[in-house]
């Protein structure tokens, strides 16, 4: 289990309310910190696993529990990412 610096509740949120959260939230962050994801729409999966492909930054951690998805995700790179 990952300490966390951010979290973000998306829960009860749709594509692509998540995803935007999460990108506004990490183009805040600096570089190494870790934000973690609670979501319940399923499309999260695959949103931020290719977000953080793109945008170089780390899924440290991913998991169901129930209806919910759960996400840990580390900032990587510049300020712009």
């Amino acid at each position: 289990m990952h300490t966390t610096d951010h979290a973000i509740d998306a829960v009860g949120l749709e594509c692509p309310e998540p995803l935007m959260i999460l990108r506004n939230k990490v183009r805040g962050m600096a570089v190494g910190d870790i934000v973690s994801v609670v979501a319940t729409d399923p499309s999260t999966v695959r949103d931020f696993t290719n977000f953080c492909r793109f945008m170089g930054h780390e899924l440290a951690d991913s998991s169901k529990d129930g209806d919910r998805y759960r996400f840990t995700i580390r900032k990587r790179g510049g300020p712009d990412r």
